[in-house]
């Protein structure tokens, strides 16, 4: 039963990037750059047929390119941080392209997120960081930003045997204008 999400690749460049944002953060587990993604739609423990069916609608998904930018640096996950993350600076056809993927869940029969989507590049998941240690680290980090970069595909990932982060294996890419 393979654990499954969707997603956007994130360049090589801007990998390189965010990788030298690593470290001098106590309780930190750091993401390998690998493993960096922007999620558009987290899909879950599903059988082979479910997931059979989720990766043929997907291959029916029909966009235009668009471009991304990573603005900035936060906590996630309220009063106690639960990971540090790169912001995606806001797109319209980001929100338009996880909203059609939000609806092709629904219709095999997912139930829907019940989270707002927030884009992200998740950087490192925090076990025992205070949200001082958090608040400095982004604060020692100053302003982060990267050049825009194109979206022409997204991928259906499978995530196995971890408990977050990677290591992630693509199954499927499907271009956006194919």
């Amino acid at each position: 039963m393979p654990r499954l999400f969707t997603g956007l690749e994130i360049p090589e460049a801007v990998c390189a990037s965010l990788s030298l944002l690593r470290g001098g953060l106590p309780g930190a587990r750091w993401i390998d750059a690998e493993n960096y993604r922007v999620t558009l739609r987290f899909i879950g423990d599903v059988d082979d047929d479910i997931a059979q069916e989720i990766a043929w609608l997907l291959g029916k998904v029909r966009r235009k390119d668009f471009e991304l930018r990573l603005d900035g640096l936060a906590p996630f996950g309220g009063k106690r941080p639960r990971a540090v993350v790169a912001t995606v600076q806001p797109s319209p056809p980001l929100m338009e392209l996880q909203a059609e993927h939000e609806r092709l869940m629904r219709r095999v029969g997912l139930d829907p997120e019940t989270r707002k989507y927030t884009p992200h590049v998740t950087l490192a998941r925090l076990r025992d960081s205070s949200s001082g240690e958090v608040a400095d680290y982004l604060s020692a980090r100053g302003v982060f930003s990267t050049p825009p970069f194109t979206v022409s595909r997204f991928v259906l990932y499978s995530a196995r045997g971890s408990i977050g982060g990677g290591p992630y294996v693509a199954e499927a890419i499907y271009l956006l204008a194919a």
